[in-house]
């Protein structure tokens, strides 16, 4: 006998997820749904039909709302649910996931609790901060249905008028990230990746302290507020999702998402896709800039600011990886057929535009203009931070990562082999 969960997308029934009896997944969409004018996929690799989706569909895109890896481990013990039941873990934790969708077992959304804010004083966000490592999204405490993809330990809350709180039946606004465990000072990489990358793309983010504790603090870019105050969920998912690549295939060299895959996938659903295959272009070079091997499939997303348009996403998780020798450097998508940074040269680099001339000096000003700006950036960056009094080490050593890829770039554009 099968298992059913209501799925809702901006609080709309859209249709069911199904698990059978040996756990196999189906998705169908609602005729109810399908007969209206505001019906939207919920994915590009779930467009609107009256026909089911089979498990292999189903896993790529329901399995991409769920935590990664070790946090997803954590997540079903505490829950006391099989890491691979990504049914049984959205029906426990599905109520808030990236994007506007939602998933209730049948009868119950319309049973949801009054919606409910618990203020996170220092004290309660210090302990919440310890509590993170051994309860990731707070898995289990009974009080929060929330689900995020990815493979760091992070929380959703809600920032009001400078106060902190978790939210339950309300849209959040923030993503919350305590330190990387035995990663050096990974909340202020983060930080300065993240505020070198204002330039182009547009989030913000910010660092604090609970008690010692340091914790990043990151604007959703999948929110917006309306002109009541009212945060409001924007829909979205990622690069796998809309490939329909399940997540633990993020990697290139795993069977995850190529750069030409990307780019055709931007080219094929954005709505202005030489805007957004400029703008994904420019985020390659920045990865590669900044020292970033981990920017895998499940790091680039899609978002639909409305019901008729689609545009890439804000980047994010942006990391200087570079810095830590006991992490690989083989970056997560092929360059041009290469994995090794110090191996991408200018051919390679071409291979990202189409085969024309003029695609390719395009290509070839881009990258000389962020090699040539990048350092300078880098420095003003620092200096930002460090009158906010977010003092750490880490910059001065992203900076020197920077300033030797960024001349490799200049002098490989001088003189192309």
């Amino acid at each position: 006998m099968s298992k059913k969960l209501n799925v809702y997308l901006h609080g709309s029934y859209v249709g069911n997820l199904s698990q059978e009896e040996h756990g196999r997944l189906s998705f169908i969409y609602a005729k109810e749904y399908l007969d209206t004018q505001q019906a939207q996929p919920l994915s590009v690799s779930l467009p609107l039909q009256t026909e089911p989706f089979d498990d292999k569909i189903c896993v790529a895109y329901f399995s991409g709302l769920l935590p990664d890896e070790r946090m997803r481990q954590k997540v079903a013990r505490n829950l006391g649910v099989s890491e691979k039941n990504s049914f049984g873990l959205l029906s426990e934790i599905g109520g808030d996931c990236a994007g506007a969708v939602e998933f209730w077992p049948e009868n119950q959304k319309s049973l949801e609790t009054k919606p409910t804010l618990i203020g996170l004083n220092e004290d309660k966000l210090a302990r919440l901060l310890i509590e993170l490592e051994r309860k990731p999204l707070l898995a289990g405490d009974g009080k929060i249905r929330l689900s995020l993809a990815g493979a760091q330990n992070k929380i959703a809350v809600f920032i009001y008028e400078n106060n902190m709180y978790l939210a339950n039946g309300i849209p959040t606004s923030h993503i919350l990230k305590p330190a990387i465990k035995d990663i050096e000072d990974s909340v202020y990489n983060e930080l300065f990746c993240l505020r070198l990358s204002s330039h182009y793309t547009s989030l913000y983010a910010t660092v604090g302290q609970a008690q010692h504790i340091p914790y990043l603090l990151v604007q959703r870019y999948d929110r917006k507020v309306d002109n009541k105050g009212q945060v409001q969920r924007l829909h979205q998912e990622d690069f796998c999702q809309a490939l329909a690549i399940p997540p633990e295939k993020k990697y290139e060299n795993e069977g995850g998402p190529t750069l030409k895959q990307c780019f055709n996938l931007i080219s094929q659903v954005s709505s202005q896709p030489a805007v957004d295959l400029l703008q994904l272009q420019r985020g390659v070079i920045f990865n590669y800039l900044i020292g970033n091997a981990d920017a895998h499939g499940k790091n680039f997303s899609l978002l639909y600011p409305s019901q008729t348009e689609i545009k890439l996403a804000p980047f994010y998780d942006l990391i200087c990886t570079a810095v830590y020798p006991e992490i690989h450097t083989k970056m997560a998508m092929k360059i041009g057929g290469r994995y090794q940074p110090e191996e991408v040269l200018l051919r390679h680099w071409y291979r990202l535009a189409a085969d024309t001339v003029a695609a390719r000096e395009q290509l070839k000003r881009e990258l000389k203009q962020m090699a040539t700006t990048l350092p300078t950036m880098a420095s003003t960056a620092k200096r930002d931070l460090l009158s906010e009094n977010a003092p750490s080490p880490i910059y001065d050593k992203i900076i020197e990562i920077i300033k030797t890829r960024c001349q490799r770039v200049l002098m490989m554009i001088e003189t192309p082999v």
